[in-house]
């Protein structure tokens, strides 16, 4: 069976990259009947915040994608431990001594003379004498995993194609600090083997971590999964995208009235070749996923796009699916007459108004003659069958008024707006008797 992952850390709210990521893992794992995990990276204790985490698992179930199963990396440090141990002891592991001050002077002296500024590895030629000398002096080695610089490393990614990293252009990673915690990249491959994932799915600046990440599985002795990155996104102006800005996040989004659907829609398409399109449901989505969809170009992001999604998404949602979001006594027909104009559910709140507040006609005086005769048709109608077009039918034939000036009077003092839902489906909201009093002023 196949397994993805969405592994954020708890340091702050999802944004739209990452929830990019999560979305793209779940429509996948669903598309290959398989599992969906979520891994929280939260080893950093000083910005690990438990509210974050919970915020993130509600923003994915809000979103339809919870997971099939979470592990949490604080609850895993004896696994690292032991991978630690075991790579230190074949040798793939090293303790380096050097200050960060020590290792910028090194990379620009390297720059400066038109070298690549990687780890030259001085660690390795310490003496047993060298070494103790410097814990003498209180210092606290940080380790790194000893790249095998044999050979190129090289994979085929599901997004990318072929695709190859040079050892020998990196340096050895640093795997875990002086002060004992462990940075991302060994922790994620133990997680990853110990979760039987077998697809990684992530960003293209994750190329390179995994070329070296590969190594270490073999390493370990497991088999890597498969590796898909994806092109990062821009914005709308085809400028870097920064996943920091507040307004791009889901708390955002949620808080503008955007429907799960319209995020899953773009986010699950955006990148690849295939249309955005206003799908209700996921299955569409389920179905039709493809990695040989994804190109290589950045995905362009623009909210505008989104809020344009969203309008067509809430076009077609039903009363049942929203009715417990609507204002007090707006019912189905209320619905369907005001939602071709909405944007969000919540706007919905405005349009009612029109029904339920009669407006201000004291702009309305140069029409009052016409008013009064429109509300004297209107008491005169038989029945409440076609209201709007038999007023607007006896009131062209016995003013000779049509267009805008038959039809813009009686919309502002039926409903105040100049524009609006259909006028047909709104006069029997209002009712024929209110309706009558409002066109009288």
């Amino acid at each position: 069976m196949t397994a993805f992952r969405f592994a954020p850390s708890p340091t702050g709210h999802l944004h739209v990259g990452n929830l990019r990521t999560a979305i793209v893992n779940w429509l996948a794992a669903r598309q290959s009947g398989g599992r969906f995990h979520l891994r929280l990276d939260d080893t950093d204790r000083d910005r690990s915040d438990e509210r974050f985490a919970e915020a993130i698992r509600s923003d994915l179930d809000w979103l339809g994608i919870s997971p099939d199963g979470e592990v949490r990396q604080s609850d895993r440090l004896a696994n690292y431990e032991a991978a630690f141990e075991r790579l230190r002891a074949e040798g793939r592991i090293y303790p380096a001594y050097e200050t960060a001050e020590e290792l910028d002077v090194r990379r620009k002296i390297q720059l400066s003379r038109g070298l690549p500024p990687v780890y030259d590895r001085a660690a390795l030629r310490l003496t047993g004498e060298e070494r103790a000398k410097l814990e003498s002096e209180r210092r606290r080695p940080h380790w790194r995993f000893r790249l095998d610089e044999g050979e190129e490393i090289g994979w085929t990614d599901l997004i990318r194609g072929p695709s190859h990293v040079d050892p020998a252009s990196l340096s050895d990673p640093v795997v875990r600090r002086a002060d004992g915690s462990f940075l991302y990249m060994l922790p994620s491959v133990v997680d990853d083997i110990d979760m039987g994932i077998t697809h990684v799915v992530r960003g293209e600046d994750h190329v390179t971590n995994s070329g070296v990440q590969l190594q270490m599985f073999s390493a370990l002795g497991a088999q890597a999964p498969s590796f898909a990155h994806m092109s990062l996104l821009v914005d709308a102006d085809g400028g870097k995208f920064s996943k920091r800005l507040g307004s791009t996040g889901l708390e955002s989004f949620r808080g503008d009235g955007i429907e799960p659907a319209a995020i899953l829609d773009l986010l699950g398409r955006i990148g690849t070749s295939q249309p955005v399109e206003p799908f209700l449901s996921s299955a569409p989505l389920i179905d039709q996923f493809d990695f040989a969809a994804f190109g290589r170009a950045p995905a362009r992001f623009d909210p505008d796009e989104l809020k344009q999604l969203n309008a067509k998404v809430v076009h077609q949602l039903s009363y049942d699916e929203v009715a417990d979001r609507l204002p007090d006594g707006m019912g189905e027909e209320g619905w369907l007459a005001i939602r071709p104009n909405l944007s969000t559910v919540a706007e919905a709140a405005d349009w009612w108004a029109v029904v339920t507040e009669a407006p201000d006609g004291s702009t309305l005086e140069e029409d009052r003659e016409f008013l009064n005769e429109a509300a004297a048709v209107l008491s005169s109608l038989d029945g409440e069958e076609q209201l709007w077009s038999r007023l607007t039918a006896d009131l062209k034939q016995s003013t000779g008024r049509k267009g805008r000036a038959l039809f813009l009077p009686l919309r502002r003092a039926l409903t105040g707006r100049d524009h609006g839902p259909e006028m047909a489906a709104i006069l029997p909201l209002i009712g024929r008797e209110e309706a009558a009093r409002r066109l009288r002023g």
